[in-house]
């Protein structure tokens, strides 16, 4: 076969079933053969659109994402979400076409190693025909194990030469469940024992790893409350030890009993400076922390006991030597304070425009289950993120660690890829939209993917927008007059609703229901009528 069948075939060997990308010259021969012989091809509009995608698919589905594109100013075009995946530690194999080695001035020539290092993506060259299955082999291997993105880079001159194919030896490391050390347990179990007061806090570590119910069975075990990140959301949702949102998105209840809390048991999530408030939440308070890679212990703040080790191993060890040591629960969860009530809060804004909150809470009452919810980036995250929920069987994903804007409709795709089930909901800003959604829209559109937009829409670039009121300054740079959303998402082939009052709302919710393909709501708020935190 042709080196570019062989790479198809190669792909399919390393259990991949779906690729997102975009063709051009030096990635179409292999695109082809893969659609043809081996998966589901997702073409999408943007180059940008094949990574996040592929991001989406791989953080919703615990495996290696893989996306393809073109050389030049293709590879130039998936920097920004490179970073993205980088920072959220997310696995991505992208095959990237290069131009032929002997071609010096081609026009899309360009040193692609030298490109996207410094997004602190992996690189590997395909090096022969010979060595082809060997390469690709180790780009998914170094994906799995450094949980980063791996360019594998392929020349176009190499991939209409003939090879026989020879599967590739497999080289993956099978990650065991590891047993913390004997004296990191017993230090482990000496902090939780004398505790009066502990909670638990589970990230989104303890989602992937399968342990759930292990961790919870500790939390009862102590009787603790048992606290989630942000990314891991949704995780112990309707247990009654749900405490929430640990960190600088946690509510009035949350910080309460954080408050009263004399211990922290981390299992599978990082400390990082919003998880902990900036370490306040963790101040004058032991703390145990438990995950499976060494270099996330004591990296953003000194714990009382760092733990390498299995976070169900751990969870289950210590409740073996709890019950053999014949230790008492404390009760601290029996006395949680009850969830309070939530009070209505006005429909409208005193320019007659609905307010952000109450949009916000009915989406979170009525949109479908099961659903699975992304977040862009933008001012009204912080007012969306702990007001709509996934429930316990949904993901939760965001796309905020590179501070960009417009990366979440690529990867509500990548999402909505993997659980055929359930509604991929993106909730994003209008300039996000415009930046990186439109272009993707029909993406779901023509490949028959069940995504729902929602548009906060101010009209503005609304983290801009405020800066320019705060300092008493004309903020009209900011704003923008879009045409009507919702009629270019008809145009598009999907649905659209616009929303400006709380009846069109519930239309846009029933039609949301009723669906027959990708639907989106775009609501019009007031650019002056958003506070700059949630309530």
């Amino acid at each position: 076969m042709y080196v570019h069948q062989a790479i198809a075939r190669a792909l399919a060997d390393e259990g991949v079933d779906t690729v997102f990308g975009l063709m051009g010259d030096a990635n179409l021969f292999l695109s082809d053969s893969y659609a043809r012989g081996h998966g589901r091809f997702i073409a999408v509009a943007h180059e940008a659109g094949a990574v996040l995608a592929a991001s989406g698919y791989s953080r919703a589905s615990g495996r290696v994402g893989v996306a393809t594109v073109t050389h030049g100013p293709a590879v130039t075009n998936i920097v920004t979400p490179l970073v993205e995946a980088v920072r959220s530690r997310t696995p991505i194999v992208v095959v990237a076409g290069d131009t032929p080695f002997t071609d010096r001035d081609g026009l899309q020539n360009i040193d692609q190693r030298s490109v996207t290092g410094p997004s602190g993506a992996g690189f590997e060259q395909l090096r022969s025909a010979a060595t082809l299955t060997t390469d690709v082999h180790r780009a998914f291997r170094r994906a799995r194990t450094e949980r980063r993105p791996i360019i594998l880079n392929v020349p176009i001159d190499l991939q209409w030469q003939e090879v026989d194919y020879v599967p590739a030896a497999r080289l993956d490391v099978v990650a065991q469940p590891g047993r913390p050390g004997e004296e990191a347990l017993d230090a482990a179990l000496g902090v939780i024992a004398s505790a009066r007061r502990p909670v638990v806090l589970a990230g989104v570590g303890v989602r992937r790893s399968g342990a759930r119910d292990a961790v919870l069975a500790l939390a009862r075990r102590i009787g603790a409350p048992v606290a989630t990140t942000l990314k891991a959301r949704g995780l112990y949702a309707d247990e009654p030890e749900n405490l929430g949102i640990f960190g600088t998105l946690s509510d009035e209840r949350t910080t309460g009993v954080l408050d009263q809390a004399d211990c922290v048991v981390v299992l599978g999530a990082a400390l990082t400076k919003w998880t902990t408030a900036e370490g306040a939440l963790l101040d004058g308070r032991r703390v145990v922390h438990v995950d499976s890679d060494a270099t996330a212990l004591n990296e953003h703040v000194a714990v009382d006991v760092p733990v390498v080790g299995d976070a169900a191993t751990l969870a289950e060890e210590i409740v073996r030597m709890l019950d053999e040591a014949e230790i008492e629960p404390t009760g601290f969860a029996d006395r949680l304070p009850p969830v309070a009530e939530v009070v209505p809060g006005p429909v409208l804004t005193s320019t007659g425009t609905l307010q952000l909150h109450h949009v916000l809470r009915r989406l979170d009452a009525e949109l479908p289950d099961p659903r699975h919810i992304t977040l862009d980036c933008g001012r009204y995250f912080f007012h969306a993120a702990p007001l709509v929920d996934t429930g316990r069987d949904g993901y939760y994903l965001h796309t905020v660690e590179f501070g960009s804007i417009g990366l979440g409709m690529g990867t509500a795709i990548g999402v909505a890829a993997v659980d055929p089930g359930s509604a991929s909901v993106l909730i994003c800003g209008d300039g996000g939209f415009m930046l990186g959604g439109l272009t993707e829209f029909n993406t779901a559109v023509r490949h028959e993917l069940d995504v729902v937009v929602v548009i906060l829409n101010d009209g503005a670039y609304g983290a801009e927008h405020i800066q320019f009121v705060d300092r008493g300054m004309d903020p009209s740079m900011s704003e923008f007059s879009w045409p009507e959303l919702a009629d270019v998402a008809t145009a598009l082939g999907g649905t659209g609703f616009a929303v400006h009052t709380d009846a069109d709302l519930t239309a846009a919710l029933v039609g949301i229901e009723e669906r027959t393909g990708p639907v989106l709501v775009n609501i019009h708020l007031d650019p002056n009528g958003i506070t700059s935190a949630p309530d």
